[in-house]
């Protein structure tokens, strides 16, 4: 038998790395780790019980931004205190109090009440810093002028991006910022989306509070401060509707049959795909009776405009419109999975990546790279 050399083996395994034959992902693209919460399909094994949401009110469906800034190269910024928070007769732009920290922000990206959604919105930031791991998260965020400062008021554990994940700058819950956030590309058409999403529902119409669970459930290290007052007591069946919970599509239902009016290669099927095979985690409240979801703004663009501009459907819309009627068809069908748990990820054991609806994400590999999984 003829022996291969050293040098033939390394050969060998160079071109396949250059090649893109050895499966990786962009960390900027899709971040953390194979085992995080954001990036484990559901199990095969998981329970679930009917959530109760009901078809939101006539403003329907609407997006919370996730900031994201993954340019470490940028220039360094400084981010001073703003005080504003979410009231509405307050100006988020001037700094008021001390620097916060200093981080890489391009000088053409600017978040301002001339391109932010409604009049107070959470404006969680997640920004890379200049050792290309550490993501530094803030809200609420702004950045009023072109080149100049940004403001914010609260900040986060920094964590990193190979890492778990799990926190971050969604006051709601104390979650994460940028995983689940669904990315420029995904809800193209054409689009996947291989990760666990995030939602924002009514807390005072859809959430349960008892002093056992503080209105919580894992991943989430919180619930709003408010939640003893607003969340309700009713109403939730079985009581497991409550802040940080997974919600997802039974796995037993067709979507096909539920004749989506954006049809069966459209936006809403893409999502629907998702929530049954990953499912999303409630981070925040609405705060009236819509349901969010968290979408991209960052420097690359606005998940928004390209959904807009691909499909000629506003992702924000009411329930009179195809894609609102879409969606509600969604919503009143999600599930919480009531076996997700630390070291149960997605109903199934953390351990177990092959019995899950989808199959695990790849290794991570070299940031900035573009390069991600194929498709499966």
């Amino acid at each position: 038998m003829q022996k291969i050399s050293l040098t033939a083996l390394f050969f060998i395994f160079a071109t396949i790395i250059s090649t893109g034959l050895y499966a990786q992902r962009d960390p900027y693209l899709w971040p953390f780790s194979q085992t995080s919460i954001w990036n484990m399909p559901i199990h095969h094994d998981a329970t679930y019980k009917e959530a109760g949401i009901g078809v939101p009110g006539e403003a329907g469906m609407t997006a919370d931004e996730d900031y994201l800034i993954l340019t470490p190269e940028a220039p360094l910024t400084p981010v001073y205190t703003n005080n504003a928070a979410w009231h509405r007769d307050r100006d988020r732009c001037p700094k008021e109090g001390p620097e916060i920290f200093k981080a890489p922000i391009p000088d053409d990206f600017v978040i301002n009440s001339e391109n932010w959604l409604g009049l107070t919105p959470n404006s969680g930031l997640a920004v890379l810093m200049p050792d290309g791991v550490t993501i530094k998260q803030t809200q609420p965020f702004a950045r009023c002028e072109a080149g100049g400062y940004g403001t914010s008021r609260y900040t986060f554990a920094d964590v990193n991006i190979n890492d778990e994940g799990i926190r971050g700058a969604h006051g709601g819950s104390g979650m994460s910022a940028i995983g689940g956030t669904i990315r420029l590309g995904e809800l193209a058409p054409g689009g996947i989306i291989r990760h666990a999403m995030k939602i924002n529902v009514y807390a005072a119409k859809y959430l349960y509070y008892d002093e056992e669970t503080g209105g919580k459930r894992w991943p989430a290290p919180a619930a709003d401060g408010y939640a003893p007052g607003v969340y309700g007591t009713e109403g939730t069946p079985e009581y497991e509707c409550r802040m940080g919970a997974l919600l997802a599509l039974q796995p037993d239902l067709d979507l096909e049959s539920m004749n989506f009016e954006t049809g069966n290669d459209g936006p809403a099927m893409i999502l629907a795909r998702a929530f049954q095979n990953y499912g999303a985690y409630i981070v925040d409240d609405t705060a009236w009776d819509v349901v969010a979801l968290c979408t991209e703004f960052s420097p690359r663009g606005r998940v928004i405009d390209e959904f807009y501009q691909a499909w000629g459907y506003h992702f924000e819309t009411g329930t009179d419109t195809p894609f609102g009627r879409d969606m509600a068809k969604i919503i009143t069908r999600l599930n919480v999975v009531t076996n997700n748990s630390p070291g149960n990820t997605g109903g199934g054991p953390v351990s177990d990546l092959d019995n899950r609806r989808a199959p695990a994400a790849c290794d991570l590999g070299a940031p900035g790279s573009g390069k991600m999984c194929p498709d499966k």
